[in-house]
């Protein structure tokens, strides 16, 4: 202990019997005003002030420069006081505040540190409120934008990892992740109220419905709303096609377009003359494509329907294919139901239904002493057209066959009506067309003693169009097939 001094703050002692006592005082008391609450105007300027205050202090950053701050150590407690600036001895343990940072400082280990960097350990707080304040229910509150959690690295005496453990005393509690929305529940992740993972959504805040179930006893997955995504697209003219992004499979479902039917045969009596056949539906190609083996995009044709007769006696025009290409190169095709064939005076013969992984259906064929035959049903696809009646060689006249039904086994598109002295029924389209797509063929037309009936159209998409009646003074001409169609859906 020095008997001249303080042993901290280093103020002067008043000696017994010294003389000019007040010079000593004067001393120790400007050390502690420099010393006693220390409030610092900066520690970043350089340049020594020309018009200080008396009581300014300043701490020297390295190379401060100046008469009296010049050559002075960085971190040098500087006082102005009496026109003359003295360095300040800072002891250790002394704080100052740095009016220009609104920040505090400690003098530690011959240096000055931000006070909130030097505590190594806070332990048993009660609360820590983070920009906001803490509670009693929520003890640990932060209030901010942003925050980052980074693993130690190797180098910094860690091991890379980041592991967050979350506990709850038994398996009845809950442990979970709430995600709120103006203070309103709307997620919840989490172990709530049993040990099974648990994700759960609310609009509310107070209806809740889980979207997934993990049981923890056997590490099933369970979704009670379903999973997954599907999006279809019906390619109804020729164009291209990318799968998007989220897409893991795309199911292809090529139809082609359905055959006209053929025109009826006109003639005077003597002579049999038979209706034209019924048009043969698309064919129906499929396929379950990886959406990275087509992401490039596909290019789509539709197969046009064929045309009906329009002459006497006239076949009807061929549908055309429906096909699906990957950078030029075919990788499903549909092909077009075949065109019924015109009346004669011994047949009226249906058109073929088109190639597919399922054959379409075909058309009816006509008769001159019997109703003209029906369009073949499809199954799972577009139905045949029927064909027209025909004319045996005195004047009975026979009625048109019925279109065949599309999709019979699935949503079932009616047939076109059969035509009794009248031209055939168009056939309908699917009543549910994101179920099946796949039309009825169009009904035969008539034959009369005059002019035969036209045959009915086929319905959308696909199906044969119907056969013209045979007729005395001119001939039915045929129903018109429907186009095809491509149904991509994207899977994910």
């Amino acid at each position: 202990m020095s008997d001249d001094q303080t042993a901290r703050l280093g103020l002067p002692y008043l000696a017994a019997g010294q003389m000019q006592k007040h010079v000593t005082l004067n001393e120790a008391l400007t050390r502690l005003d420099v010393l006693a609450q220390t409030a610092v105007i900066s520690r970043s300027r350089a340049d020594q002030p020309g018009d200080p205050s008396d009581g300014d202090l300043y701490i020297l950053p390295a190379d401060a420069t100046g008469a009296a701050w010049g050559g002075r150590p960085a971190g040098a407690l500087m006082r102005f006081e009496a026109g003359a600036w003295s360095a300040v001895p800072a002891p250790e343990g002394m704080a100052a505040v740095v009016i220009d940072e609104a920040g505090l400082l400690a003098r530690l280990d011959g240096d000055w540190a931000p006070l909130g960097g030097t505590p190594t350990e806070l332990q048993s707080l009660t609360r820590l409120g983070l920009g906001t304040t803490a509670d009693a229910t929520n003890p640990f509150s932060a209030k901010l934008n942003k925050a980052l959690w980074t693993a130690r690295g190797t180098g910094e005496g860690g091991d890379g990892d980041l592991r967050y453990t979350l506990n709850k005393s038994a398996a009845g509690n809950t442990l979970s992740l709430l995600f709120q929305s103006g203070w309103s529940g709307r997620a919840e992740l989490g172990l709530v109220g049993n040990d099974d993972l648990t994700l759960k959504v609310s609009p509310n805040g107070a209806a809740w419905t889980d979207v997934m179930v993990v049981e923890a006893a056997t590490g099933v997955a369970r979704f009670p709303k379903g999973c997954g995504r599907a999006e279809t697209t019906a390619l109804t003219a020729n164009g291209s096609w990318t799968p998007p992004a989220w897409a893991r499979w795309v199911a292809a479902s090529v139809i082609g377009g359905g055959g006209g039917g053929g025109g009826g045969l006109m003639g005077w009596a003597g002579l049999a003359r038979f209706g034209g056949g019924g048009g043969g539906a698309g064919g129906i190609s499929q396929a379950i494509l990886p959406a990275s083996a087509v992401s490039a995009g596909l290019a789509a044709v539709i197969g046009a329907g064929g045309a009906g007769a329009t002459l006497s006696g006239g076949a009807g025009a061929d549908g055309g294919d429906s096909r699906l290409t990957l950078g030029g190169v075919a990788i499903l095709t549909a092909r077009g139901g075949k065109g019924g064939a015109g009346g004669t005076s011994s047949s009226g013969l249906a058109g073929a239904g088109g190639q597919g992984d399922v054959i379409g259906a075909s058309g009816g064929a006509s008769a001159s002493n019997a109703t003209g035959g029906a369009g073949q049903a499809g199954l799972a696809g577009p139905g045949g057209g029927g064909a027209g009646g025909g004319l045996d060689s005195g004047t009975t006249a026979q009625d048109g066959g019925v279109g065949g039904q599309g999709a019979a086994l699935r949503v079932a598109a009616s047939g076109g009506s059969a035509g009794s002295g009248a031209a055939g029924g168009a056939g309908s389209s699917s009543s549910l067309p994101d179920l099946s797509r796949a039309g009825g063929g169009g009904g035969g037309g008539a034959a009369t003693t005059s002019a035969g009936r036209n045959g009915g159209a086929g319905g959308s998409f696909g199906a044969g169009g119907g056969g013209g009646g045979a007729g005395m003074s001119g001939a039915g001409q045929g129903g018109t097939g429907a186009p095809g169609v491509i149904l991509l859906t994207a899977i994910g």
